[in-house]
């Protein structure tokens, strides 16, 4: 096995811990909300979990690490869950964070190709 094979996460709780710190930076706050919502709905978290998360850490990128970190500690199911609605809610930064690919390089980094409409004149 070279070291690259073993790095790779093997599981969803790996896969958490691999995109920790770039989830942290990147992720909004209404995403943060929503997954909370997510997770509590799917009875991963308890009101009690969800409230720490929000009340307990004051910076975006806290309450981020707390939310994965939490995810992490609570398995396997929990990691999935979180992953599928990371999936739905932010397609871009899944994208981004390599959970899930995209055409053709379409999304990641400064080389995007714009296309704007051309606007016509009458005369």
């Amino acid at each position: 096995m070279n070291r690259r094979e073993a790095t790779l996460p093997s599981t969803m709780e790996g896969e958490l811990k691999r995109i920790r710190s770039e989830f942290a930076e990147r992720v909004s706050n209404p995403v943060i909300k929503r997954l909370l919502d997510d997770l509590y709905e799917r009875k991963v978290f308890s009101t009690e979990e969800k409230d720490t998360v929000m009340e307990n850490h004051k910076t975006r990128a806290d309450q981020a690490r707390c939310l994965i970190d939490m995810v992490i500690q609570k398995g396997e199911r929990a990691s999935k869950i979180m992953i599928d609605r990371m999936k739905k809610r932010d397609k871009h930064l899944s994208s981004t964070l390599g959970l899930i690919s995209s055409p053709a390089g379409v999304g990641h980094g400064e080389n995007k190709t714009v296309v704007k409409p051309i606007k016509r004149t009458r005369g």
